[in-house]
């Protein structure tokens, strides 16, 4: 057998690809090798049609703030999304110092993030929201209105043909981006083959097998017709393959995969390409999730841009498919199931009939209904200008924890091996917008013999490394600036 490399990422997004540019980085002479079962890479979850492209910060996702029982709003999850966004924001900015980013257009623009309630209730709520965050380090800049006039100019399709009694707020924070997470992803992975890393289309990995001498047998075949291809050996595996992580992880027979499960989430937008209404909304709105249903439902009427060209989208809208990738397998869902994880599996099935009522409400709701949806957000809009499409497939965690033996997660989480040399990526939201500092945790994992002569380079791409941004003012306050100048993403 050939020389193992060094690190073999299995799945060409944008986590892989983040990976794979961060160990370059640190140690330059190391064989990286990428393997993706499709004909290109970002295909799936990273595909800007697949996903928010929100550049997640938690400037406008309600989500991430819940109101506590007596009233008063919880803004932990805010700021450490913020924080864990901005960690991104100095890597990316890095490479384009660095001239390993091109352009960063080609990746990212200026996208001002708003937050859009309606409801007397729900506007005290944005009110109290607001005043929670305004004078936070991280979330300088945020405005509040409830004047229908002011809210008309920042976002003009949302006024009109609105009842003039209806109570409405919004916030708004000029300083949002929109990301386009395939193109970033294909600019990463081109960064690494031109120093020497190898790129491995169409290949499926079948098997991941740990031998006596430590390293991992990694089987594979060509994924169009099935041909086995010549195994290759690995010092350090990464599993980055989407919803396909779990079967691979269990594939691998590691301790720390059992009792873990996934349920599989799909998703319907609706977008419209037509020039005037694009030119009249610049900017995403994050509206509040209707009672009972789940984090991940959140409306949002978004601004995207995708090489250069600017298109509007309105969903979530739930649907469900057994598959775990866009591409995979309707038997993807029944395949997972192992001894270990039924129990949780069940559970959490249990725990969250809530959440199969919703989905089931939302497969059989008409396309007028769904359209009724988009039209509180946009009360003009005609069905003739939007057309269906349908979003990437996300594969939620299900897990055991100290108080249930099952439970639903809507996050994301690394599933890494005892001795390191092997680790993957469960989960969904907010993804592929917190890559660096999910990746910066698994390499601080998963080579703990070497996190230290890193930590320099670390601190040079990254001088936020180690610290919080949020507890010094002047500090969050520059690197905001230095890397929205660096970006061009000044508002």
């Amino acid at each position: 057998m050939t020389e193992p490399v060094d690190v073999a990422l299995i799945g060409g997004g944008i986590m892989s690809a983040t990976l794979g540019v961060l160990l370059k980085q640190l140690q330059p002479d190391w064989n990286i090798q990428i393997y993706e079962r499709l004909g290109d890479v970002a295909l799936e979850s990273s595909n800007p049609w697949n996903n928010a492209g929100t550049g997640h910060s938690a400037l406008c996702e309600l989500n991430y703030t819940p109101e506590r029982a007596d009233g008063s709003i919880d803004i932990a999850s805010a700021v450490k999304v913020n924080e864990q966004f901005q960690v991104s924001r100095q890597f990316w900015s890095h490479l384009v110092s660095n001239g390993d980013l091109p352009e960063p257009g080609a990746f990212i623009t200026a996208t001002p993030h708003m937050s859009f309630v309606w409801g007397a209730d729900n506007v005290e709520y944005l009110r109290k929201r607001f005043d929670a965050l305004k004078d936070h380090p991280l979330f300088q800049g945020m405005e509040f209105s409830e004047d229908a006039r002011v809210i008309r100019s920042w976002a003009p399709l949302m006024i009109p043909g609105r009842a003039r009694s209806q109570p409405i707020a919004a916030t708004r924070i000029a300083a949002g981006t929109d990301v386009d997470f395939g193109s970033l992803s294909h600019l990463l992975v081109k960064s690494l083959v031109a120093g020497g890393a190898g790129l491995n289309t169409e290949v499926l990995v079948t098997n991941l097998t740990r031998q006596r001498d430590g390293l991992w047998r990694i089987t594979l075949k060509h994924d169009l017709g099935g041909t086995p291809l010549k195994p290759v050996t690995a010092r350090f595996v990464f599993v980055g393959a989407g919803g396909y992580a779990l079967k691979l992880l269990q594939k691998s027979g590691i301790r720390e995969i059992r009792g873990y499960g996934g349920f599989p989430v799909s998703g319907e937008f609706l977008r419209t390409d037509n020039p005037d209404l694009v030119a009249r909304h610049r900017a995403k709105v994050y509206g509040k999730a209707a009672v009972g249903s789940p984090p991940m439902s959140v409306p949002h009427l978004d601004l995207r841009v995708v090489d250069g060209v600017g298109s509007l989208m309105f969903g979530p809208y739930a649907g469900f498919s057994p598959k775990f990738l866009k591409t995979g397998s309707l038997v993807d869902l029944f395949a997972s199931i192992r001894w270990h994880n039924i129990l949780p599996m069940v559970a959490a099935g249990l725990g969250n009939l809530g959440l199969l009522k919703y989905l089931l409400g939302q497969l059989l709701a008409s396309p007028g209904t769904k359209f009724a949806e988009l039209q509180q957000f946009f009360p003009k809009g005609a069905p003739e200008d939007w057309y269906p499409i349908t979003a990437g497939q996300r594969v939620q965690v299900i897990k055991k924890d100290r108080k249930r033996i099952g439970v639903l997660q809507f996050g994301t989480e690394v599933i890494a091996a005892a001795d390191g040399s092997i680790a993957g990526l469960l989960g969904a939201s907010p993804g592929a917008s917190t890559a660096v500092p999910i990746m910066l945790g698994l390499v601080e994992k998963c080579f703990p013999d070497r996190i230290e002569g890193w930590k320099a380079e670390l601190k040079r791409m990254i001088p936020s490394y180690g610290t919080q941004l949020s507890d010094d003012p002047a500090a969050a306050a520059a690197t905001i600036k230095r890397t929205a100048k660096i970006l061009s993403i000044n508002p």
